[in-house]
């Protein structure tokens, strides 16, 4: 029997790997003899190490083959522009990934093409080989009802969204969103990145399919918006598939060993909040000691993740890499008055494993997507804190539509006071508020938990996507 691929591309950067090798382990779950090729592009930024984790992967699963791209050299003058030069690698790398589908389809035949939508210039290629091209879009239903009405916002708006101040943008099956929520790649139409965006909406409005990592369940107003076609008005929407969540577990973490993990062991039922905000976004030492004062005086046991500030020139999404003693970061004799209900740890903890503990009862997030997967699954209230890229976005769904997040307040730069710390802690722990989304979270944790059952709505959903390409001769 002939044998059969599917090449999956994501971007550089773990967020996009890891929930592009976790599509291709469901693959693989549910279709065992297929071959399954990630394409892994030399990131041109720092994205964080990968290594371990692709070689975990490749021991567990030789079905999962990762082909690593040669480095080739960035033209002087290319942009520096961080989102601008994540779209502009892969234009660079399309002639080596033409030969790379050329070589896999003299050994196999390639079943599917699934692009992350930073990757999207790679879709000349595959369509130019006549293979079926999909995108895999990493957020939800209701960022994907964004991001594919943009090109109609864009039509109908004169000017950029950061000219109109304080005003709402109505997008099918999401809340009305504000212009200060919308990420920074998508305000400015004199920003190369703009048209990138823009482009790769079109482009993805032009595939096969698109896979969304979400349930039904959790987002019924926006997955109707995409099945009714409102989010491309003037045109077709391609089939979207609704197939998560997805969530990678921390499979290496030894719950008898981490620290975390015992302290927990130790704390009440549903007591302890857990702070952490990702493996990207840090915070500028003002913030961290505001963060703390609001924590020592909210009288919440917490479990935080600190990650080293930057130099206080230096952007919020970069440490600089200089290891800072907490003493340093956190205000004076902190640690010794919080000692007995808080435990400080730095730079990374297993947050699979502790959102899943019995301990914990509330989630200071990023609201990055696979955080709040990881959340919901987890049957954890959020506080709403995001830092960058579509967090903003995300919040508004959260705490507007799903009603599973309480929202920090937010001062126009960012930052925020200890006053509104403990406010929101103590209102999620507490509170009034904090109850009705416990019950709500509760409840769409137990959805996503049928939703991934066998008949469940994602599983139907991922046979339709699966049957629309092996059918393929």
């Amino acid at each position: 029997m002939e044998s059969a691929t599917v090449v999956l591309y994501p971007a550089p950067g773990r967020g996009h790997l890891v929930s592009m090798v976790e599509l291709g382990k469901l693959i693989h779950n549910y279709h065992p003899l297929l071959s399954l090729v990630i394409i892994i592009t030399p990131p041109p930024f720092e994205t964080g190490p990968t290594d371990k984790y692709i070689k975990t992967v490749s021991a567990t699963i030789p079905s999962i083959t990762f082909h690593h791209l040669p480095t080739i050299a960035i033209p002087p003058d290319f942009s520096s522009d961080i989102i601008r030069l994540n779209f502009g690698i892969h234009e660079l790398y399309n002639p080596i990934f033409h030969n790379t589908l050329v070589a896999i389809t003299e050994k196999s035949t390639i079943k599917a093409v699934i692009l992350d939508f930073f990757t999207n210039a790679a879709f000349q290629v595959s369509k130019s080989l006549e293979l079926p091209t999909y995108y895999f879009y990493t957020g939800g239903a209701s960022g994907l009802c964004s991001f594919l009405h943009l090109p109609t916002i864009n039509t109908i708006t004169s000017g950029s969204i950061k000219d109109h101040q304080n005003v709402y943008f109505d997008v099918p099956g999401v809340p009305p969103i504000h212009s200060s929520h919308f990420p920074a790649g998508f305000v400015d139409k004199n920003r190369p990145a703009y048209k990138d965006f823009i482009n790769t909406a079109r482009t993805m409005a032009k595939s096969a399919g698109i896979i969304a990592n979400t349930f039904v369940g959790f987002e019924e107003r926006a997955v109707g918006a995409l099945r009714d076609g409102k989010c491309i008005p003037d045109g077709p929407t391609p089939p979207t598939y609704f197939i998560g969540p997805l969530i990678a577990g921390d499979n290496q973490v030894d719950a008898r060993e981490n620290e975390c993990l015992k302290w927990l062991n130790s704390q009440p039922s549903k007591s302890v909040v857990f702070l952490c905000f990702g493996s990207v976004g840090v915070f500028k030492k003002r913030q961290l000691k505001e963060m703390a004062i609001g924590l020592e005086k909210s009288k919440q046991r917490f479990l935080w993740v600190v990650r080293d500030p930057p130099p206080d020139n230096e952007s919020e999404l970069d440490s600089g890499g200089k290891e800072l003693d907490l003493a340093e970061i956190l205000p004076e004799g902190f640690l010794a008055r919080t000692g007995d209900r808080g435990l400080v740890v730095r730079n990374w903890a297993p947050q699979t494993a502790i959102l899943s503990h019995d301990s914990v009862g509330g989630f200071v997030s990023h609201c990055g997507w696979n955080s709040v997967l990881e959340t919901v699954v987890a049957g954890v209230p959020m506080v709403a804190w995001p830092l960058y890229a579509e967090q903003k976005m995300n919040r508004v769904y959260l705490v507007e539509e799903m009603k599973v997040a309480v929202a920090v307040n937010m001062a126009p730069d960012g930052f925020v006071t200890a006053m509104a710390v403990e406010e929101k802690l103590k209102e999620l722990m507490e509170g009034e508020e904090g109850k009705v989304v416990k019950e709500r979270i509760l409840e769409m944790s137990g959805r996503a938990k049928a939703a991934t059952e066998d008949g469940g709505s994602s599983r139907v959903e991922f046979s339709k996507f699966t049957e629309s390409w092996t059918s393929i001769n």
